[in-house]
């Protein structure tokens, strides 16, 4: 099939070919300028950090400075910590992340496809879940540690509540979103309460399931963060909390940007597993697209 363009008389056939040329073309000056566009917005932030510090205008004994930020992701990485190597306390917090993340992302589900789906259930357990919900975390935080001890755990614990209320918000109003008359149709056709839920509820409410595991796992990482930081014997926490008790703000921001890199790749990760459970799915104009 061609494409006829132009004026009478003037009649150019333009082939399939040409166009998915032209369109790859476009896609990537598309590409090339969100990148320039990112490299730029980081240049001119940690450019005009570095110059106002440098000038005297921000104090960097206060805020620190792109340099200095530097020379400690070095020496973290080169010398280590009171607490041992940069490692040893980076491998200490994901693992303390990813346990809050599954945990919370597992009872999320569970509990919000359960209550979405019986609304006798969602209407005894509400006002208890909006309690527990409106409870500080920082409070639920120092209770797992008086509780359980500097361990692991009460960070997993920690983790995973703040987790638990991004999915089971989003899970259960997923299974509200479902089409009524889809289901009543299908347990017409004899489908059992499992399989409505198996072949019905769960994939209808997938889309938001997922969408809700991008912030999550950003949860999970302040959860574990949080926790150590009220007690720990390792973990990227510590190392945060004992460079504020020594106004070290450049070692702050270091273990800032380590924690952006983990969560940056978790996001990776999280987006491949969106790809491959939602490929029945169209694309959406409102998605963003991955780049």
């Amino acid at each position: 099939m061609t494409a006829v363009i132009g004026g009478p008389g003037a009649a150019a056939a333009v082939q399939p070919s040409d166009l998915q040329v032209a369109g790859k073309r476009r896609n990537r000056r598309r590409v090339t300028g969100v990148w320039l566009g990112r490299i730029a917005v980081a240049v001119i932030v940690i450019g005009g950090w570095q110059w106002f510090t440098d000038a005297g205008w921000v104090d960097k004994f206060f805020f620190g400075q792109p340099s200095a930020v530097w020379d400690s992701l070095v020496k973290l990485f080169t010398k280590g910590t009171a607490f041992g190597s940069i490692w040893e306390n980076l491998w200490v917090t994901v693992r303390e992340a990813f346990g809050g993340f599954l945990l919370g992302t597992l009872a999320g589900v569970v509990i919000g496809i359960l209550l979405g789906s019986n609304r006798y259930l969602s209407a005894v357990t509400g006002p208890y879940i909006r309690i527990v919900n409106s409870i500080p975390r920082i409070i639920l935080g120092s209770i797992f540690i008086v509780a359980f001890g500097l361990g692991m755990f009460p960070k997993i614990l920690l983790a995973a509540v703040l987790v638990f209320f991004i999915v089971f918000f989003n899970a259960f109003q997923g299974v509200r979103e479902v089409d009524q008359n889809l289901i009543a149709n299908v347990r017409v056709l004899g489908a059992s309460p499992l399989q409505v839920a198996r072949h019905v509820t769960i994939p209808s409410a997938m889309s938001w399931i997922i969408a809700s595991l991008h912030t999550a796992f950003g949860f999970a990482i302040v959860g574990a963060l949080v926790a150590e930081v009220l007690g720990a014997q390792r973990g990227i926490g510590l190392i945060i909390s004992q460079a504020q008790g020594t106004f070290d703000p450049d070692t702050v921001f270091a273990c800032m940007v380590i924690i952006a890199v983990v969560t940056l790749g978790a996001e990776f990760l999280i987006s491949l597993l969106e790809h491959s459970l939602l490929k029945w799915r169209p694309p959406s104009r409102s998605e963003a697209p991955a780049i």
